[in-house]
């Protein structure tokens, strides 16, 4: 029996690498052992058929399609690739047991010392892994806190990248569509009231404003210089209510007012975004949204 804290050898540590598990058993394919056995795969197999009494499915089994897929994924360097991926038909895998029984069909001096060294290399294997089964265990458990941690920080982000409040936005000449989706999601915040300064309003601002939540309440504050009609108001409304219009001069530039509490200034009649560069930036001063608001 070999010292714990022993080296394995590098001969059992090439047979360690043969060993692969499958249905939760540590297996070893036919055509490895046929190789350490120094024979060739079909008399290997043949010497097991002849013998299959000996070989119940917990000694020896034929993978499934999804197995033998799935290993060969594993298999990445080109030696395997040609040895385990050019064959015409699925492996058979052996147990620990079952490689034991193989010794006792293929007589030979070879097939008993690879036997030898086969179970050597399972038992070291399995003193290994009942002498680190702490560590393995508190690995376990990290993984698994570290996989909290990733949800949480995936949750973090999420609302960052959903959340995140965009104070000030420049649209460059032809950016229509960027302009128009950040104006949209502008009009999506409001619950109960949006108000919309602006002295050129026309039918594609209303087809802005639709957007907006049902039973949100829309006042436009314009000086009438657009093609905006009294129909276009009433077809609106009959789909969208309520929107009223009133008309006033006392302001040049324009503004959108949500919820009586948010406030933006806006470069463009939002009806001409992203035809010309134009520039949004939220208002921070709450006294400075209440002076517009009261002037409206």
């Amino acid at each position: 029996m070999k010292n714990d804290n022993t080296l394995i050898s590098m001969e059992e540590t090439s047979i360690t690498n043969l060993i692969y598990t499958i249905r939760g058993k540590q297996v070893m394919l036919d055509s490895d052992l046929a190789e350490l056995y120094q024979v060739t795969t079909k008399v290997f197999n043949q010497a097991v058929k002849r013998n299959l009494n000996r070989f119940p499915e917990r000694f020896c089994f034929q993978l499934s399609e999804d197995e033998y897929k799935n290993l060969r994924s594993q298999f990445v360097t080109s030696s395997e690739n040609v040895k385990h991926g050019g064959r015409r038909y699925r492996p058979y895998a052996f147990t620990e047991q079952g490689i034991a029984m193989l010794s006792s069909i293929l007589k030979s001096n070879v097939a008993v010392e690879v036997s030898i060294k086969i179970m050597d290399t399972f038992v070291e294997m399995r003193n290994f892994l009942i002498s680190n089964k702490d560590m393995f265990s508190r690995l376990e458990r990290i993984e698994l806190k570290q996989l909290e941690t990733d949800k949480k920080f995936e949750e973090v982000f999420n609302y960052i990248a959903n959340n995140t409040e965009v104070k000030q936005k420049i649209f460059f000449d032809g950016q229509i569509y960027d302009a128009f989706s950040f104006i949209v999601d502008l009009i999506g915040k409001a619950q109960r009231k949006l108000i919309l300064i602006d002295n050129y309003v026309d039918i594609n601002t209303l087809n802005i404003l639709c957007k907006k939540n049902a039973g949100v309440d829309v006042l436009i504050a314009t000086a009438g210089k657009g093609s905006l009609s009294a129909k276009d108001v009433n077809k609106f409304n009959a789909q969208y209510p309520n929107l009223n219009v009133k008309i006033t001069t006392d302001f040049h530039d324009r503004f959108l007012i949500i919820d009586d509490t948010e406030g933006y200034f806006i470069g463009a009649s939002i009806k001409d975004a992203g035809k010309k560069s134009f520039a949004i930036a939220k208002i921070e001063d709450e006294d400075l949204i209440q002076s517009v608001i009261d002037r409206v």
